[in-house]
């Protein structure tokens, strides 16, 4: 079998309904078994739904893609073996059968799957703490400096208060949009 060097997205098929326990599944095994440095980040595709029931705003989370699962990894035998064996994985989308390597996702749907959910394709382990002065390299309010009020490793974002027309306004910007080397 062929083993890829690079980090890439593949897409795992689940049972529908199981999508969040095969990430929680697949998260602990990964670290039960030592294979961080191969397998990265696990994340089913949803988003909030608002709907108003009874006269009240109910929040719940709909699933863009029920059955499926994204999995980042470094396709070895090993992290294969690990995945696809994960309780409430049913195959990787795009293996041709048992013992085959699935095709990875290209970057441009990776991107646009992530971006839809709010998320960065790219994980960069931001070394940046609460009340860290950061300068905006993207967006809206690039050049400006801010202090960083909130961060969300997940999701890959942060909340930044900038100064604006004499007032703190706060902002909500990817990983991507900053730079820490001030």
């Amino acid at each position: 079998m062929v083993e890829s060097a690079e980090k890439q997205w593949y897409v795992l098929h689940t049972y529908s309904g199981y999508e969040n326990k095969v990430k929680m599944n697949l998260d602990s095994r990964k670290e039960s078994m030592g294979m961080q440095d191969y397998i990265f980040r696990t994340v089913v595709p949803e988003q909030e739904e608002h709907e108003v029931k009874n006269g009240k705003d109910k929040v719940k989370m709909e699933k863009e893609f029920p059955g499926y699962v994204l999995v980042e990894m470094i396709m070895t035998d090993q992290a294969w073996y690990i995945v696809r064996n994960t309780p409430g994985v049913t195959g990787f989308v795009g293996s041709h059968g048992q013992g085959s390597k699935p095709t990875p996702l290209l970057p441009d749907e990776v991107d646009l799957v992530l971006k839809r959910i709010g998320m960065s394709s790219r994980h960069e382990d931001l070394d940046v703490s609460i009340g860290d002065t950061v300068k905006i390299v993207d967006g809206a309010f690039t050049g400006l400096d801010g202090k960083v009020t909130e961060v969300d490793n997940e999701k890959q974002r942060l909340k930044v208060n900038i100064e604006m027309f004499g007032r703190e306004t706060s902002t909500d910007l990817d990983f991507n949009q900053i730079d820490t080397n001030l």
